[in-house]
């Protein structure tokens, strides 16, 4: 797959990476979910490039982006998104923004190299509890997992329907990109190994997402958890534990929106984000 118009390549650990890149200002890291791409980002990029540099990356193994020469794991991948700041030169710390699989790499980055962020936001993020939508949890069962990654249109067009209340927010594009995605001749691989290292049939395994949630108990980040009301893929359910284990974290909660605030509700989500990182950096320069 190659680069669509904007997006170029960087080398990461000596492998291919598609990112996008854009405007001047604090550095932005967005970090997209499982079986997904940058092009999640696509709205928010857009509205803070007038201010921010903002870097938009696919995951290895996702997109346009070769895997990793070894499996494709959460710390793997708080590695890689380290490495990925080093490759492109960011050396002050950055705003990091995951969805979904993207927040827990997000917090992992953070967990394991707190100077590197100057903030989190935790998009819909796994890691605040068990329950996952069941078509994640079949992926750990063999050898059905690899026979529903089949790429097909319908597959494709079910999974964009599941992401978003509204269901016009599933275009044909949208649908046609999906696919494409799955095509790639490693994508099932590597969506096998990051849902399986990360659940089971039961759902999210808690021994990583305790340890992980352990670990951002003890972190100074100034963090920001918003979900959407009508998530289909991780529940809304899940803000309130993000609530119990991140007393400090502030919270928000979009009515009438899925899986992705980030493209339901971008232009509130973008003032939201921009309001955080605000009074988080007055609070930092009245210490």
């Amino acid at each position: 797959m190659s680069a669509p118009a904007g997006r170029r390549h960087v080398s990461v650990d000596g492998r291919r990476v598609c990112h996008r890149v854009d405007g001047d200002g604090p550095p932005v890291l967005l970090l997209h979910g499982i079986g997904r791409t940058l092009r999640d980002f696509t709205e928010l990029h857009e509205l803070l490039a007038g201010r921010f540099r903002v870097h938009s990356v696919d995951l290895p193994g996702y997109g346009g982006s070769l895997p990793m020469a070894r499996p494709c794991t959460l710390p793997a991948l708080g590695e890689f998104a380290a490495h990925y700041l080093d490759a492109v030169g960011v050396e002050e710390p950055a705003h990091v923004v995951g969805n979904s699989l993207g927040g827990a790499v997000a917090m992992r980055l953070a967990a394991s190299e707190p100077a590197r962020v100057a903030s989190l936001t935790l998009v819909n993020s796994a890691g605040f509890g068990r329950e996952v939508t069941i078509a994640l949890r079949l992926l750990a069962l063999r050898p059905l997992g690899r026979l529903l990654l089949r790429p097909t249109r319908w597959a494709a067009r079910r999974a964009e329907l599941s992401l978003f209340h509204d269901p016009a927010l599933a275009t044909a594009e949208r649908v046609a990109h999906a696919l494409a995605v799955a095509r790639q001749p490693y994508a099932a691989r590597v969506m096998l190994e990051t849902a399986r290292s990360l659940g089971t049939f039961r759902g999210v395994s808690p021994q990583w997402r305790e340890d992980l949630l352990a670990e951002m108990e003890r972190l100074d980040v100034p963090t920001l958890v918003v979900w959407g009301d009508r998530d289909l893929i991780l529940p809304a359910a899940h803000l309130d534990a993000a609530r119990s284990r991140l007393p400090r974290a502030r919270t928000h909660l979009f009515a009438d929106c899925g899986h992705m605030p980030q493209i339901e509700c971008a232009e509130e989500f973008h003032r939201l984000l921009v309001d955080f990182w605000a009074e988080a950096g007055a609070e930092a320069a009245g210490r």
